[in-house]
């Protein structure tokens, strides 16, 4: 039997800003420092990251 998912909560222990980064890596079971350096590197191409980050923020609520 495996266990559920942990739900989609900010992780306030782990964050470097708000938490939305780690929070998303916890659940997806990915690497808390690549998911970083992946939305860092993405914030050099066009397109809405750092809204989507600041949304996230508002919506995911905290552990």
């Amino acid at each position: 039997m495996t266990l559920p998912a942990p739900r989609l909560r900010r992780d306030t222990q782990h964050k470097v800003i708000a938490g939305v980064c780690a929070g998303i890596a916890r659940r997806y079971g990915l690497s808390r420092t690549g998911l970083r350096l992946a939305f860092v590197i993405s914030c050099v191409l066009p397109g809405p990251q750092f809204i989507a980050y600041l949304l996230l923020w508002a919506l995911i609520p905290a552990d």
